[in-house]
């Protein structure tokens, strides 16, 4: 199958001039916010993004220093937030609903974190069960084979991209896994805000860094992954 993103060949992303970088390839192949209240005639996406900041700034400790997260390109309905949400699946249970570009983490007692996200475009998407295989912290990337055929430019990556900012899996990956087997399919980091909310992937699931390095502290090995139909 053509994924697009692989453990050895993993996502399709975006483009700087003279690099095959993050966008390319996608193209081929809060805890709560604690918003309390309106003020006057505040616009609330202005608080929101207020609040949110706090959420997606910059994070300069990490190995590959990540910027802080450019918010006027993100539908606040998408910042990361506590909601209610009743399952019957255990705590800690990543549910992946792509009709809705968003991702949840089952808190328990009807509460989950929520997550805004890209995902498969239109011939990509699956759904199924799946669980946590492999954790990556930036990973390498090495393009499959389907995708060098659909894009001979990602060729000069068959022996692995580098980890780094412009790496298309980004700062952290959970590899999901089926039977002992890998899927292909991972969850990712993107630094990509305006593709939150679109269907640009080869069938993987994509989160603002800081939402995927707090997703991924609290998701062990083993983690029960359901990905909804779209």
């Amino acid at each position: 199958m053509d994924h697009g993103i692989a453990d050895s060949g993993e996502i399709d992303e975006g483009s700087r001039p003279g690099l095959l970088s993050r966008r390319s390839f996608l193209w081929g192949s809060a805890a709560s916010l604690g918003i309390s209240g309106l003020a006057g005639c505040t616009n609330p996406d202005d608080l929101l993004r207020a609040e949110a900041a706090k959420l997606y700034g910059p994070v300069p400790e990490e190995k590959f220093p990540i910027p802080a997260v450019d918010l006027s390109k993100v539908d606040p309905k998408y910042f990361r937030q506590t909601v209610r949400y009743e399952s019957n699946e255990a705590p800690a249970t990543i549910i992946v609903d792509p009709a809705h570009y968003f991702v949840y983490r089952i808190e328990g007692d009807g509460n989950a974190t929520r997550y805004g996200a890209n995902v498969g475009r239109a011939g990509f998407l699956w759904s199924g069960e799946a669980y946590v295989g492999r954790k990556s912290e930036w990973p390498i990337w090495t393009p499959p084979k389907e995708m060098i055929q659909r894009q001979p430019e990602a060729a000069k990556y068959a022996g692995g991209m580098p980890p780094g900012l412009d790496n298309p899996l980004g700062a952290r990956a959970l590899h999901l896994y089926q039977n002992g087997k890998y899927t292909l399919y991972t969850i990712y980091s993107t630094s990509d805000p305006e593709t939150i909310g679109t269907n640009i992937t080869s069938g993987c699931t994509g989160l603002l860094t800081q939402d995927m390095l707090d997703l991924y502290s609290r998701t062990p090995l083993k983690t029960k992954v359901i990905v909804l139909p779209a």
